[in-house]
């Protein structure tokens, strides 16, 4: 009997490990694409942000090695009746949006919080009824990342859990040119800790 409930144990514990392993690969799966869907975008001379000169010499974009310790399942805080407000931008430009919710997770044993918003303009079309956005900053701004900070592009949950990959956050289109306005993080999106994870600042350790 304590032969086969060891072995009952064992298998357990493997198809834990396994199913562990799947997830894993998947997850680099799902980031890899990202980043390459990314590349491709600033290396088409119709879409890219590049100036056009810079089109043609542009490879690939400089992300950090792939972490998932950064790929958090969040609690999602749905906040109601939150007023439409005007989003600073590097701009004079104040597009309309409203805070759709809070995702609350953990890093490295800290709790965090980040608010998540929702473009009252694009919410309008159809390609983008379920679009989320979460502009944040962290101590990397400036140094290793993007001074004015970083977004992440998210979807409704269908329950109270989101995932936030921080793996996939990418730089506003102002970090490589001043003809675009791009939405400013809200103070309260400051992570007081470095995300060392997603776009770099090119050229960047």
């Amino acid at each position: 009997m304590k032969i086969l409930l060891l072995s009952f144990l064992f298998l357990i514990s493997f198809k834990t490990a396994l199913g562990a392993q799947t997830d894993s690969i998947a997850a680099r799966q799902d980031i890899a694409a990202f980043q390459e869907e990314l590349n491709i975008a600033y290396r088409n001379p119709e879409k890219s942000p590049l100036p056009p000169e810079a089109v043609a010499s542009f490879s690939a974009h400089d992300f950090f090695p792939v972490n998932l310790s950064y790929r958090v399942q969040a609690k999602f805080i749905r906040t109601e009746n939150e007023a439409v407000f005007r989003m600073k931008t590097s701009t004079d430009r104040l597009p309309e949006y409203v805070k759709y919710g809070e995702a609350v997770f953990e890093l490295e044993g800290k709790s965090y919080k980040l608010s998540i918003y929702q473009n009252i303009a694009l919410h309008k079309t159809e390609q983008y009824k379920n679009h989320l956005f979460l502009p944040f900053t962290d101590l990397t701004n400036g140094h290793q990342t993007y001074g004015g900070g970083r977004y992440l592009d998210l979807s409704i949950p269908a329950g109270d859990i989101i995932l936030i990959d921080f793996n996939k956050a990418y730089n506003p289109y102002c970090a490589y040119s001043p003809r675009y306005s791009c939405p400013v993080p809200p103070r309260e999106n400051h992570l007081n800790t470095p995300i060392v994870a997603g776009i770099k600042l090119e050229g960047k350790n």
